[in-house]
């Protein structure tokens, strides 16, 4: 491998004549925690597929952990790790039983297997509770045991399928924690969500949408090439006030953020006068405009209104 545990060329994955992955080129470097964010529907778990070895691909190539992901799909199984956000966990079996089971797909055996289902018990937080049925489980463990499953055998590439889909925000921020672990002890991680402020944890991120990836770079570097400045807008009324900033011809983008209204316009525009003059105008008053930073959403919805989507 050059450094890069995935490459992915003009990779695209058709049902009929629907495009659920329209032709897509990136890399995921060796050791870093890569992130596909885009909503539901988006391509995010079709392209997984693909990388695992699961679903074969209409067109174009790709390879993981140096392994073509068209004629080597038994020997990428070996290599990676996949948690989909069902979990891929028997309810009916017992903690032991889900990690045994894993074990022997895994071809392990003996000490190694005790050796690697005390860490995952370890990790998961099991505690006495290794015989019990996992649909006895709280949430958050029972993540944390498929996540278990997954590097059961220690791969050195792990791909996670929405794995924080449904649980609450505590757990998901224990689980980013365990994420962070891996990658540190040099693993690749390759995540994807539809959560907004996950995606800031990734070191790069490619924002996908309708199959076709339409940004990819840091977090950091997507906001700051972001061509509009962003803006704060706090009122009373500001379900009936966003109508009359929605439509005024210097507002990029308005949408509203719990009681505030989120707006978007040209770097270097004077927004705070020009929109304090247009509502007074209308005989608003009361109201505060504050410049904020950018937000991985504002980037998302800039781009995806750049393209027409």
């Amino acid at each position: 491998m050059n450094g890069n545990s995935v490459e992915v060329h003009n990779l695209t994955k058709r049902f009929g004549d629907f495009y659920a992955v329209n032709d897509i080129s990136f890399t995921v470097r060796t050791g870093e925690i890569f992130g596909f964010l885009g909503p539901n529907g988006a391509g995010k778990s079709t392209t997984i597929r693909m990388l695992c070895g699961i679903l074969a691909p209409t067109a174009g190539e790709g390879s993981v952990a140096g392994f073509d992901i068209m004629t080597a799909q038994e020997s990428i199984k070996t290599v990676i790790g996949y948690m989909s956000q069902k979990f891929s966990l028997y309810d009916d079996l017992t903690v032991r039983e889900n990690l045994e089971f894993f074990g022997s797909i895994y071809g392990l055996e003996g000490a190694k297997l005790r050796e690697r289902i005390a860490y995952v018990m370890k990790m998961a937080e099991i505690g006495r509770r290794q015989d019990a049925p996992v649909q006895s489980l709280p949430g958050g463990v029972k993540q944390r045991l498929a996540l278990g499953g997954a590097i059961l055998h220690d791969p050195p590439v792990l791909f996670l399928d929405e794995p924080t889909s449904g649980v609450d925000p505590i757990m998901r921020r224990t689980f980013w924690e365990i994420i962070y672990d891996f990658s540190r002890n040099g693993k690749t991680i390759f995540v994807t969500t539809h959560y907004m402020d996950e995606a800031e944890h990734c070191d790069r991120m490619a924002l996908i949408i309708a199959g076709k990836i339409i940004a990819l770079d840091s977090p950091a570097a997507l906001k700051a090439a972001l061509p509009y400045g962003v803006w704060s807008l706090r009122v009373e009324n500001f379900i009936e006030v966003f109508e009359h900033v929605e439509a005024l011809p210097f507002i990029e983008e308005a949408a509203i953020f719990g009681s505030d209204i989120h707006i978007m316009c040209e770097k270097g525009f004077p927004l705070k006068r020009e929109l304090t003059r247009a509502l007074r105008e209308k005989g608003v008053a009361g109201f505060s405009i504050e410049e904020v930073s950018a937000t991985l959403e504002d980037v998302f919805v800039s781009h995806a209104r750049r393209l027409g989507v």
